[in-house]
This record gives structure tokens, C-alpha cells and sequence, in this order.
């Protein structure tokens, strides 16, 4: 109930404004909100060489961070060290700030080893398949086990989350494929696609909201890329060229029209 109560007041924030000249400030897209997903006590998947989602999640999160603000966006972190975030404070957190997207970033975990490779996630209430709805679920219940309650369940918030999501989900759903375009095109970075699934933390914020899983750390290979700088810079880069293909779009979809013919 925490965290519905914490969207019900969040309803009446909209997007915030960035330093572009040539639009209102309130059309003008310059606040990010980097999502490192777990932290704390909730450690998130482990890998069979003890690699951890919450410190890979930051990791990245840090690094694409810096890229944005070298960008000229102000950039707002759910956390920046080894804490945890309950869910009503990430939601409290980018609504306050008025953010143009919110960005969670994740590690996957399989039973299947062979498993492996990013996935990109908008929420919706109806998951891809049955892959993606349990993934959902077990990121929703993380928040619950840490927090020591249920994160899940609540009707108001499922009314609520509803209701955003359906404002965004098509702006949503374009960051997603760019985003997923940007890092997974190469061949070490195997693409599993652009997925749907009631993920709680997406469906809470007012603003697009995409999650990103940036592989497998259940996958031996994919545990050993995400141990590698070099690949956590890779993924950071393009997650920031992804962010800037899109501030492109929705700052000339907000540019002023010249309708009509000159004044005589």
C-alpha cells in the first residue's frame, strides 16, 4: 500500500524541461533517471563465479550516468552506492524529479544455463510469454523479500500502474528498440529481443520506462563479458546513444509548427 500511495501522490508530476533555447520549458527533454536494479541486502542473481546483479547493475548504471551528464542532461540515480531502494522510494524518486525517461537497469538469471544474451522490457500488464512474465514476478517479489513485504498484490496500485502505462507505452516501447538496437549489435551480444511484462518498478514511474537486462550471469560466457570494463563501458555508450537518439525525437516532436500562410 506504501508504494500505491506513493504513485497516487506522484499522479500530478509530469515530465520535466531541459536548456533547449528553442522550446518551452516544459516540452524540453532533459531529466534521466538511472535505475541500478537491487543493492543491499537484496543482491539480486548471482553467477556460478559469485559475480553479482546489484554490483554489475551500479556499475553500469555509474558509467552511463557519466555519459549523460557529459551530454548536458541532469541525471537523477535511484542509488548511487550498495544500498537498498525500496519500490516507493525509485517511484518517489523519478516522479519528484520530473523525469522524460526512466532507465532500470538488470542482470538475468535462468535455470536454464544455456540461456543468455539482452533483453530490453516495457511494462504492460500483459507479459511477451511465460519467460518474461516470471522474470517480471521475480523482480517484483525482490522488492517484497527486502523490503520484508509484499511488493506486488495491491489493487490501487495495479489501477495506478495501469494508467501510466498506457500514457507512455508507445514512447516506451520506441526507447525500448532503440535501446536494445544500440547494445545488443554486436555478435559477443546476443539479442533476445524487445519484450512486455508487468514489471512493478516500470509500471510505477510517470514517464517512458524501459528495463534492461544486459544478459545472463546463470551463463558462464555471459557472467565473463559482464566481468570485462570493456564491455560495461560498450553497454553504458550505447545505452547513452540510445538516450540521445530519442531526446532527438521527442524535442522535434515538440518543436513549434509554422501553420497557415505569413501575416499580409
Amino acid at each position: 500500500m506504501v508504494a500505491a500511495v506513493a504513485l497516487a501522490g506522484a499522479l500530478a508530476l509530469g515530465a520535466g524541461g531541459s536548456p533547449r533555447p528553442s522550446l518551452p520549458p516544459t516540452a524540453r527533454f532533459d531529466v534521466v533517471v538511472v535505475d541500478a536494479g537491487h543493492g543491499g541486502e537484496d543482491r539480486g542473481a548471482r553467477g556460478f563465479a559469485g559475480l553479482l546483479e546489484k554490483n554489475v547493475a551500479l556499475d553500469v548504471a555509474v558509467r552511463l550516468a557519466h555519459r549523460l551528464k557529459a551530454e548536458g542532461l541532469r541525471v537523477v540515480m535511484t542509488r548511487s552506492g550498495d544500498s537498498f531502494v525500496s519500490l516507493a522510494e525509485r517511484t518517489q524518486i523519478a516522479n519528484r524529479a520530473r523525469a522524460d525517461l526512466f532507465i532500470s537497469i538488470h542482470a538475468n538469471a535462468s535455470h536454464y544455463h544455456k540461456a543468455r544474451g539482452i533483453e530490453t522490457f516495457f511494462a504492460s500488464p500483459e507479459a511477451t510469454d511465460d519467460a518474461a512474465h516470471e522474470l517480471a514476478a521475480a523482480e517484483n517479489l525482490a522488492f517484497g523479500e527486502a523490503a520484508g513485504r509484499p511488493a506486488s498484490g495491491d489493487p490501487l496500485l495495479a489501477i495506478l500502474g495501469d494508467m501510466i502505462v498506457t500514457e507512455h507505452l508507445e514512447d516506451s516501447q520506441e526507447f525500448a528498440r532503440i535501446a536494445q538496437a544500440r547494445i545488443a549489435k554486436t555478435g559477443a551480444a546476443r539479442s533476445r529481443g524487445v519484450k512486455q511484462a508487468p514489471f512493478v518498478v516500470l509500471m510505477g514511474v510517470d514517464m517512458p520506462s524501459v528495463l534492461v537486462e544486459l544478459g545472463f550471469l546463470t551463463n558462464a560466457k555471459d557472467e565473463k563479458t559482464l566481468r570485462s570494463n570493456r564491455e560495461r563501458d560498450r553497454l553504458a555508450e550505447g545505452l547513452a546513444e540510445a538516450v540521445d537518439i530519442f531526446r532527438e525525437r521527442q524535442d522535434a516532436r515538440q518543436e513549434p509548427r509554422v501553420t497557415g500562410g505569413e501575416a499580409g
